[in-house]
């Protein structure tokens, strides 16, 4: 589909249309990263996911895991071990095995936000050192995206990434899943994509002469005044991003080929895979793009699993199960996909989320809002066996837990766990506090990003 400059367009947020709007005048700061190229891609698990059934003990800590999780746990017959580890992984997520096999997953366990490092005893008797709304989700998404975990945001960590790196005539930052406050930088633009599709316009009536006239003024605003002119300009810059978007969009490419079920090999469906798969067509055009480095948010929805997360007398299966076998398949495919370019070494995907869930079940078959989280690390360049953080005591009312139903706090901080794909993506270290406006406290006092990557 071709834009016309003298149209105005606005772009919907419900389809993951062009951000441009909100970004007028926006540009970016410094010179483009030097090395060879680098990508990360984050995948936010919306809703809050119980990432205590995603990644699962298979030693004695399992018995603990079952007890508190009478309505939800499952049993370690159906679960999908690690190799020469003591975890497994959700049976829904056996796609991901292969990987962790080869070397290509790594294991965060009990992440979340913290301002401070933190124990039960100062957790009760500092509540100035708490994160601000725990277990809220706009709050805690909030402090995911803008890592500030006592006060909100007005941007987002992508986003000042992106004001780090150089500028380019399309963004090197790009949401699949909206406009959204991780990609929001202070300097720098950004690009959001359909996950299907190609940009569409709206506000555009071919039989109202009228509405149009006054449209193609407002795009040709030179004569009309600086804010206009402005208004104009960035009208016109979108237009030339999205047509470069729809080019690559609708350009054939064999990336698809890469996304298909492994039983039944018909194509992924889901939209956290065709998100995935539109990043993968995105590195694919890296270089008719100028990209040294590409930044990518996708999101995948559901995860607030307050009842009916799964199946009564088969834990293994329901909603949390659906959820996360389509996530693990478009990891695998998108990770496959890599390997296919020889650009596995040089992208990492990696999931957020609000918020872990408790440990202890609830009567509707489901988890309540907690805190600490475990997560997962994809790319060729993760250390082999990689396990990051320690389990928590899964004893309830425990050393680790704040009440009495599994609410855990966080022993890795949320800025050394993304803080250490930002540095392997090239941010440079006096960059990091930019980036992340708590650097200080953790990396001083023998704290400071996880050790994900082999280099």
């Amino acid at each position: 589909m071709t834009l016309s400059r003298r149209d105005f367009v606005r772009f919907t947020a419900g389809t993951g249309a062009l951000a441009a709007l909100g970004q007028l005048g926006r540009t970016s700061a410094m010179a483009a990263p030097v090395g060879t190229y680098r990508a990360m891609v984050g995948v936010f698990l919306l809703g809050g996911n119980d990432g205590w059934n995603m990644v699962i003990p298979t030693d004695a800590r399992h018995a603990a895991y079952l007890a508190s999780r009478s309505q939800v746990g499952i049993p370690a017959s159906a679960l999908k071990p690690l190799t020469n580890s003591t975890y497994a992984l959700h049976p829904a997520m056996a796609a991901l095995r292969p990987l962790w096999d080869e070397g290509s997953l790594a294991l965060v366990l009990n992440t979340g936000t913290l301002f401070a490092p933190l124990t039960k005893a100062t957790y009760n008797a500092r509540p100035d050192l708490r994160p601000s709304n725990l277990m809220s989700h706009p709050d805690e998404q909030g402090h995911w995206q803008g890592m500030r975990a006592r006060e909100g945001s007005s941007d987002g960590f992508m986003g000042r990434i992106a004001d780090r790196m150089a500028a380019t005539p399309t963004p090197s930052l790009i949401s699949l899943a909206g406009s959204t406050l991780a990609i929001l930088g202070r300097q720098s633009a950004s690009l959001a994509i359909p996950s299907t599709g190609t940009m569409i316009r709206s506000g555009v009536n071919p039989a109202m002469t009228a509405r149009n006239n006054a449209i193609n003024a407002l795009a040709d605003g030179a004569a009309y005044g600086t804010i206009t002119d402005a208004t104009g300009r960035s009208i016109s810059t979108s237009y030339t991003q999205a047509n470069t978007a729809n080019a690559i969009l609708s350009a054939a490419s064999s990336v698809e080929n890469y996304f298909l079920d492994p039983v039944t090999k018909a194509p992924l469906t889901s939209d956290i895979a065709r998100q995935l798969i539109r990043v993968a067509r995105m590195i694919e055009a890296r270089g008719s793009l100028g990209h040294a480095r590409q930044t990518f948010f996708v999101a995948q929805g559901g995860y607030d699993t307050h009842s009916h997360q799964v199946v009564l007398g088969n834990a293994a299966t329901g909603v949390h199960a659906d959820l996360l076998g389509d996530l693990a398949v478009a990891l695998a495919c998108f990770h496959r996909a890599m390997q296919a370019m020889g650009m596995a070494q040089n992208v990492t995907a990696f999931t957020m989320s609000d918020f872990g869930r408790s440990y202890r079940s609830n009567a509707q078959a489901g988890t309540d809002h907690a805190w600490g989280n475990n997560h997962l690390v994809v790319g060729g360049n993760v250390k082999p066996g990689g396990i990051f953080g320690a389990y928590p005591d899964p004893t309830l009312g425990g050393a680790n837990d704040i009440d009495v139903s599994g609410r855990f706090i966080p022993t890795i901080a949320q800025e050394e766990y993304v803080g250490a794909i930002a540095r392997w993506h090239g941010v440079a270290a006096a960059d990091m506090p930019y980036v992340f406006p708590n650097w200080t406290t953790w990396s001083t006092a023998g704290r400071g990003p996880l050790g994900l990557f082999r280099v």
